[in-house]
């Protein structure tokens, strides 16, 4: 199983936001859309970085509220680690237990086709091993 069987069933929207904009503006989208890593872009990148909810508490820790004024581009992570359309699931799930990171931008031709998030990942796997399991118990009670 494929990366891209995850963006067949989750979709390929990707929220983004300028790293131009402030990390309050950054906080409000997270909330606002419930997600936990935005796209950063810039005028001469279409993506220039993330910022997640670790980047955002990170900020806060290190600078304190004067860090919601700041640009995103001080706290965002920049050349943030990528897979494809064809990284396997379990291959995507050792980089982020390997990396320590919960969220992988997927590219394809250059370009961000979609994101997928370690709980993505691990329902995908969930849902594999029970498929797996009833074509075992199917086997052997029909032989």
């Amino acid at each position: 199983m494929n990366v891209k069987m995850i963006l067949g069933d989750k979709g390929t929207d990707v929220l983004t936001i300028d790293s131009s904009n402030k990390l309050s503006d950054a906080i409000a989208v997270l909330e606002n859309r419930s997600v936990g890593i935005l796209v950063t872009t810039s005028p001469e990148e279409p993506m220039a970085g993330v910022i997640s909810e670790r980047d955002v508490v990170r900020a806060l820790s290190n600078h304190g509220a004067p860090a919601l004024e700041r640009p995103i581009s001080d706290f965002m992570s920049s050349n943030p680690v990528t897979i494809t359309n064809e990284t396997t699931v379990v291959e995507a799930m050792e980089i982020m237990t390997e990396k320590r990171i919960r969220h992988l931008p997927v590219i394809d031709e250059g370009k961000i086709c979609g994101l997928v998030s370690i709980g993505d990942v691990v329902k995908r796997r969930i849902m594999d091993t029970e498929a797996e399991a009833e074509a075992l118990k199917s086997y052997i009670v029909t032989g």
